[in-house]
């Protein structure tokens, strides 16, 4: 399964053009940033905590969204590179929700301190397997568009895991 899926990469890599392959992440991303900076935007003032939020709860759900378009395809793809999902399969399929559940804490400032230690935890256990991934060169399918796209680990998603982390720091430092 693994060798078919480098295969598959291989080949997404060799076809297509950067931009071409990260096309779907970057428009997302565009999206987001998009919303968020309209969300934070109040009269005169811009509201940094508020278009965190925004932009985390968009990011949340839009990604926890395609995880479970195919969750079965998502969670075969997250165990090849995941530090726990390769040991624990059923946390494939649950870290679809997890998403889903932060995007929804983001959405409606549920516990704002104890959701942003929860996306700083998740997200930094996640990123482990992908730092551990890149550094290894293991050509593999990133999971993080779930199993619709079929994006390469990359830098991308090294850069993904990491503004979570640091945006869930930042929102943290100023809510305590």
């Amino acid at each position: 399964m693994e060798e078919e899926a480098q295969s598959m990469i291989k080949k997404v890599i060799e076809n297509k053009s950067w931009l071409e392959t990260y096309k779907p992440i970057l428009l997302l991303f565009g999206y987001i940033t998009t919303l968020s900076m309209i969300a934070g935007w109040n009269k005169n003032h811009f509201e940094t905590m508020k278009a965190m939020n925004v932009f985390m709860c968009g990011f949340f759900l839009t990604f926890s969204f395609f995880k479970i378009l195919d969750l079965h395809g998502f969670a075969d793809s997250y165990s090849m590179y995941d530090i726990i999902a390769k040991n624990i399969k059923p946390w494939g399929y649950m870290y679809a929700f997890v998403e889903l559940a932060l995007g929804i804490s983001y959405a409606i400032n549920f516990q704002p301190v104890m959701t942003n230690v929860a996306t700083l935890i998740v997200m930094s256990v996640s990123l482990i397997g992908v730092v551990q991934s890149i550094t290894n060169k293991k050509k593999m399918r990133c999971a993080c568009l779930g199993a619709v796209f079929n994006l390469p680990m990359s830098t991308v998603t090294l850069i993904e895991d990491t503004l979570m982390i640091v945006m869930s720091g930042i929102m943290l430092a100023l809510l305590l």
